[in-house]
């Protein structure tokens, strides 16, 4: 039985607190609360329990699968390993992310690897979301693990949203592209307080035509500290490109390192890198409109991050 929090951060996360008949996987406080697999997308516990194997069937057409992680208890740590097998030529929407509300004293923190098979000529969508809350001294960790390999033809797109809450995360992801595979990320990310946030970004584009496009948007507040590694390997005639646009305020630290490295005469790689302060004519222009410099601050931030 999920609790009033527990539904709440759920909503959050995916959009929605009631499952009904789709394919979803609940893991709340280290345990399964909810489980469901539909004739086109297997949802199968690993032996161990620490994990999930999600088997997408080939053909599959605009079906979607949920798998949220939830932590309401303070001092609460946990692994979790999930694989999704997407068969050829499949279109599918992957719903994941965790929140954890601790108001307790000890550190609560959630490790999730997930690994993506991508079969050939499938197109995935990908959303994964983290928040965090609660009043407590114990502080809200996650780290995420994602390990992509696609297949010929196949598409994948990843939005990575940590906008609150989360003290300590370390992101890391690696993708290894075949040819004519496309791989777009859109990571926000908002840090504030004594928050720290890594990104590792390293993808390998390993056949012709493969594209990828990176592009993450962070806002650093308080004393939080950011730092984002963009790294693209270029093995063969491919395209890509990583964008870090950043906006630092108050005693915010932010850190951008791109990496390139081409292997083939053809490959095309390109960086792009901003780090700044909110402009003073964006601020003045919506105060002539009436909005407080706490509102105006606040919308251009949002916009900032959409």
């Amino acid at each position: 039985m999920l609790s009033e929090i527990q539904k709440k951060m759920l909503r959050e996360l995916t959009g929605r607190s009631e499952f009904g008949d789709g394919a979803f996987n609940i893991r709340a406080n280290g345990c399964s609360a909810g489980r469901h697999s539909t004739k086109g997308i297997r949802i199968e516990p690993k032996p161990n329990g620490a994990g999930l194997d999600v088997y997408i069937e080939p053909g599959l057409r605009d079906d979607n699968v949920s798998i949220p992680v939830v932590m309401t208890e303070s001092g609460l740590k946990e692994e979790v390993y999930n694989d999704f097998h997407v068969g050829e030529g499949a279109v599918v929407t992957i719903t994941a992310g965790c929140g954890i509300h601790n108001c307790g004293r000890e550190d609560s923190q959630h490790d999730g690897i997930h690994r993506f098979f991508i079969g050939r000529g499938s197109r995935v969508k990908y959303v994964e979301k983290h928040i965090g809350e609660g009043d407590g001294a114990g502080r809200r960790i996650l780290n995420p693990v994602t390990e992509v390999y696609q297949e010929e033809d196949s598409v994948l797109e990843m939005e990575m949203t940590q906008i609150r809450g989360v003290d300590e995360t370390e992101r890391t992801t690696k993708a290894a592209l075949k040819a004519g595979a496309r791989l777009a990320v859109r990571e926000r990310l908002m840090t504030g307080a004594r928050e720290r946030a890594v990104s590792h970004y390293a993808v390998t584009l390993d056949g012709a035509g493969a594209v990828a496009d990176i592009v993450s948007r962070g806002v650093a507040r308080g004393d939080s500290v950011q730092t984002l590694d963009l790294k693209i390997v270029g093995n063969a005639p491919c395209r890509g490109h990583t964008e870090c646009d950043s906006i630092i305020m108050d005693r915010g630290h932010i850190v951008a390192v791109p990496t390139l490295e081409a292997a083939d005469i053809d490959a095309q790689l390109v960086h792009e890198a901003a780090i700044g302060k909110i402009a003073g004519d964006q601020l003045d222009k919506l105060m002539s409109l009436g909005l407080t410099a706490a509102e105006a601050e606040a919308r251009i931030i949002e916009g900032f991050l959409s």
